[in-house]
Formats: structure tokens, sequence, C-alpha cells
């Protein structure tokens, strides 16, 4: 009870008044702050838990049950014999986290990335109302080809918030090689810890299936992302035009 009290009183010093989730959600949210202000960049190494338990003083029980779950939703990572490390987008396992189209035969290979376009523009309604901006606020819009041995698979338009992104420019993506949510996350420190996802099956257009040598009226899945960075804030929306033949998307339920 005593521990209980003391988390809590921990919490409302940060702002968060009384709480009522079970004391590893207390301890949790609290490193996932400290995630969001910047305390441990990604691919640092956080504090021992004896460290983190005598901080908030707490059982050290406690705080591998809150590390137990942000290892599991991918903000931290546990390394056998080193440590809790801040997870990042530039770890090998962590770029196809994202990407969900894969292979029907052999294994997944990385994709090149070919960007088309890079501008600033005034957000349309639909995209200000999934980024929580108002209409006609900046974004960023993107247009890339994503490309599997040398032929195109998926065609991603990108909207980011332009306030957060200044300075993303054409120039900047085209000497960039690496994942593009490692260059949000180490240039713009923005990292995307979780995306909602709608998918739907569409024809091609005339623009569509010129950039992904189809016919027009092909069939594509569309994949239409919002993802979001610490706290809930929507920070990219996506759509994703993906051809099928010989590739199909693949999720795991658990």
């Amino acid at each position: 009870m005593a521990e209980a009290q003391r988390s809590a009183d921990a919490v409302a010093r940060r702002g968060k008044g009384a709480v009522f989730a079970p004391l590893y959600k207390q301890i949790k949210q609290l490193l996932v702050e400290g995630l969001d202000q910047g305390e441990w960049k990604p691919g640092e190494l956080i504090p021992s838990e004896f460290e983190l338990a005598a901080r908030f003083q707490v059982s050290q029980g406690t705080v591998r049950k809150a590390i137990d779950e942000l290892a599991a939703e991918h903000l931290l990572v546990r390394r056998q014999g080193k440590g809790t490390f801040v997870a990042t987008h530039h770890e090998p396992r962590a770029q196809f986290r994202f990407l969900r189209i894969v292979p029907d035969e052999g294994e997944v290979v990385p994709a090149q990335s070919r960007f088309l376009e890079c501008r600033r523009q005034r957000a349309a309604a639909d995209i200000a109302r999934s980024l929580d901006l108002k209409t006609g606020d900046a974004v960023v819009f993107i247009r890339r080809l994503l490309l599997f041995d040398g032929t195109p698979i998926v065609l991603d338009d990108i909207w980011l918030p332009g306030a957060m992104f200044k300075g993303l420019t054409a120039d900047r993506l085209a000497e960039y090689h690496g994942p593009l949510y490692g260059l949000f996350e180490t240039e713009f420190g923005t990292r995307m810890i979780r995306a909602d996802e709608r998918l739907r099956a569409v024809a091609a257009d005339a623009t569509e299936a010129e950039l992904l040598r189809l016919k027009p009226g092909a069939p594509l899945l569309l994949v239409e992302r919002v993802s979001y960075t610490y706290g809930e804030r929507p920070v990219e929306v996506r759509r994703g035009f993906c051809v099928t033949t010989g590739y199909h998307y693949r999720n795991t339920l658990t």
C-alpha cells in the first residue's frame, strides 16, 4: 500500500493528479514520459531496473513488469548481458515492423526507396483532421516508390505536419540512405511508435498505373495509415498503393 502511494505521489508531481491504474502501469507511464521528453534517446541504454526502482521508490519486480510491456510494444529492447536500450528505427529488425508487404515466396528483402516528390503544401480537410491540424495548415507531402529487386511494388503518398518537419526537402531525401522512419527519428526527433491501418481494394488510376508499371484499372491494395508518436500524437498520414501480384499483406495477431 505504501509502495502504491509513493508511485501515485510521483505521478502527481509530474502533473498527472490521482491515478488509479495498477502500479506497474504508473511506472510505465513515467518511463514513456521520459522517452517523450528525450531523457533517453533512441539507441541509448536506460538505467538498470535497480536504479529505476530506487528512483521511483518501488520494487524491481514492478519496474521489470513495466519494462516488459514497453519491450513488447517495441519501445525498449532488452539485450542479453548488456541491459535495456531505447528502440530505434535504425535496427534491422525494426525496419520491417511497419512494412507488411512481403513476397509470396522467398525471404523478405530490403526495399529500395525512390523519392519522386517532396514539397510543402496546405493540408486538405481530411489530412488535417487525421493529423489533428487545421485545414490549410502547412504539411510536407512526399511521394515515393518502394522497389523490390528493381520492380516498383508500393507507391506511397505521405503527409507530415509542416511545423514538425521543417528542413525536410527533396535534396535531403535524395542524399539520405536508410529507413525513412530512421531519418524522422534522428533528424526531427520524431519516433513512430504505433500505427492504425485500413485496407481496401482499389483500381489503379492513370498515374498510379504508370508509376507502378501496370495497366490502368489493375487491382491494387490500398493501405491507409495514420502513425503516432508518444502521447498518441498523430504525425504521419500515409496512403500506400500496393501491387499484390507475387506479394501479399502479412500481419501477426496476438
